[in-house]
């Protein structure tokens, strides 16, 4: 069964770069955890084909987004790869199948931003702050760190509307396994600091709305006002 639905992910939504025959146990999980992200994404009619790393990926991230030539590229690196299985390892099992889809909805973020033609852009009004003390080499440095954070941000939320819309009874268990993941070595005001924006998603939330898009963007809004420079700066 899961072979035929490999199948028909592969045609519906691009390359599949290994035949589903020779697809991993592991490559298998977490294609099937996605898989409702993927048909949501198929049914919206999105750019977005899966591609599955053939090669040994050591220290890369698992899933991750690409755009290339103007399509969404859905990045499984999981061979040779042990961050691919300790991930799944490490959430709760009842925990599993929402947190995957969370991963996959951030990613989809992504791959709306991109599709629309403002990745990395500031929302009209809003002006990034940077500490006067940073050379321009550092200055660039440190806007193109704070728009990652920004786009990081969106995707957070993005899977957060996702976990409301389709694991509601999970989703404060959700929440707070993304507030642990975000809270992990963290280094304020750095490419994966979300906290401020997932606070405001914190259960209750009006996450709710009508698109998965609509509501992330609003509280996305939010939270960027409440940011503020590093200090110092070197």
């Amino acid at each position: 069964m899961w072979k035929s639905a490999i199948a028909c992910l592969a045609a519906l939504l691009g390359c599949v770069s290994s035949p589903a025959a020779e697809l991993t146990e592991t490559e298998t999980r977490w294609l099937k955890g996605i898989w409702p992200v993927v048909a949501y994404a198929r049914e919206q009619q999105l750019a977005l084909d899966i591609v599955v790393q053939p090669q040994p990926t050591p220290g890369i991230a698992p899933l991750a987004l690409a755009f290339v030539n103007g399509r969404c590229k859905l990045v499984l690196s999981m061979r040779g790869n042990a961050e691919a299985q300790a991930t799944l390892e490490r959430i709760e099992p009842a925990l599993l199948a929402p947190v995957l889809e969370l991963m996959a909805a951030h990613e989809l973020g992504h791959c709306r931003r991109h599709l629309d033609g403002v990745w990395h852009a500031q929302p009209s009004g809003h002006v990034a702050q940077v500490p006067e003390a940073l050379t321009a080499d550092l200055r660039a440095a440190y806007l193109d760190m704070q728009a990652t954070r920004r786009e990081e941000a969106y995707g957070d939320l993005v899977g957060l509307a996702w976990t409301w819309q389709r694991h509601p009874q999970q989703y404060a268990k959700v929440h707070a396994w993304l507030m642990a993941e975000r809270s992990k070595d963290l280094l304020a005001g750095s490419h994966h600091d979300t906290l401020a924006w997932v606070e405001l998603a914190r259960p209750g939330a009006a996450l709710a709305l009508p698109t998965l898009f609509d509501s992330p963007a609003a509280l996305w809004l939010a939270g960027l006002a409440t940011i503020a420079p590093l200090p110092g700066g070197g």
